[in-house]
């Protein structure tokens, strides 16, 4: 008869290896936790999908997405990090050690676990846009507008982050067309006002995005292809770069029905902190950020909760050492 092998003990577990995980390993290792870092089905996050980066900290020139998670990784695995290419599939956090089970089977008892699974943006589904993914198509006007400087650019959909996306884009781009599937836009309506006065935005109503064109050699947008809804018609605008936002989906499903979350999935934790509701579960980076999702604050709330999973276990080590010994603790090791 076979038994199930009981579950390795860590100090920390790490879930997610994007700037927030990789940056939480790098403090949980340099605290002596030796932490075990889950890599997830996309290790380096949505970083490994952007090319350009320009805007993080401490690099003149333009770096690369792919390269910067590479340099994360081997920092945080220099320092004492042990890496787990795998997925958690199962969390039971209703006590500690927080029992983790990977899709291969194997079992950790964590004794604090810092959640930072990410969100991915949501898409539209077209092969052409898959192809020009970080040649033209983007998820985050934040990330990549800059590099649209006196260019024209669409931006795809009708709530908030559409909105607020296209008006920034007109700090860079000389025009801006935002195009939606229905008649009216969603988004808050002082945004709405902005978006209408401003006069580099255009709106196209009522229609889907069939194809984004452009050319491999070298990649590149040209314009995108839109078909009306109602009429079935097609037609062509010209640009430079498309900017999908129609919404991200935090990666929050497993800890389903164990954390609180908003109504779009994020984890709640305190403000201003990392802590969740269940002692010793952080969470950091986009899996709980609906707002910045940017790999610096990223990397800041990673740094924050590693600082509260080291402060935490300290608490709990000095807690056990002076917690005095009941009669009945006492039988059991024959003190008496």
């Amino acid at each position: 008869m076979t038994t199930l092998a009981e579950p390795r003990p860590l100090r920390c577990a790490i879930i997610g290896a994007g700037a927030a995980g990789y940056t939480a390993a790098i403090y949980a290792a340099r605290a002596m936790l030796q932490p075990v870092l889950f890599s997830g089905l996309q290790p380096g996050g949505q970083l490994t999908i952007t090319t350009d980066v320009e805007n993080y900290p401490g690099f003149a020139d333009v770096i690369q997405g792919p390269w910067l998670m590479e340099q994360m990784r081997a920092q945080a695995a220099h320092v004492g990090t042990e890496f787990v290419d795998d997925i958690i599939v199962k969390a039971d956090l209703s006590k500690r050690p927080f029992i983790l089970t990977t899709d291969g089977g194997l079992t950790f008892a964590a004794e604090t676990v810092i959640i930072a699974t990410g969100a991915q943006a949501k898409w539209l589904g077209l092969e052409s846009e898959l192809k020009l993914q970080g040649f033209g198509v983007s998820a985050c006007a934040t990330c990549d507008g800059f590099f649209y400087r006196g260019k024209e650019v669409v931006v795809v959909g009708g709530g908030n982050t559409a909105v607020e996306e296209a008006l920034y884009l007109t700090n860079h781009a000389s025009k801006v067309t935002l195009v939606h599937r229905r008649d009216e836009l969603r988004a808050e309506r002082i945004l709405q006002e902005r978006l209408f006065h401003h006069p580099k935005i255009s709106v196209v109503w009522d229609v889907a995005v069939e194809e984004i064109l452009g050319g491999q050699m070298p990649p590149g947008v040209t314009g995108v292809r839109l078909k009306n809804v109602k009429t079935g018609e097609t037609s062509e605008i010209p640009c430079d770069g498309v900017f999908v936002a129609i919404g991200h989906a935090p990666a929050s499903e497993v800890f389903k029905g164990q954390l609180e979350t908003d109504a779009a999935g994020y984890l709640k934790v305190t403000p201003g902190r990392t802590s969740t509701a269940i002692e010793g579960v952080f969470a950091a980076g986009d899996v709980t950020d609906d707002v910045y999702r940017q790999a610096v604050t990223a990397a800041g709330m990673g740094c924050m909760a590693a600082l509260e999973a080291v402060r935490f276990l300290a608490e709990k080590d000095h807690e056990a050492a002076h917690h005095p010994i009941t009669h009945r603790e006492a039988d059991k090791i024959g003190v008496w």
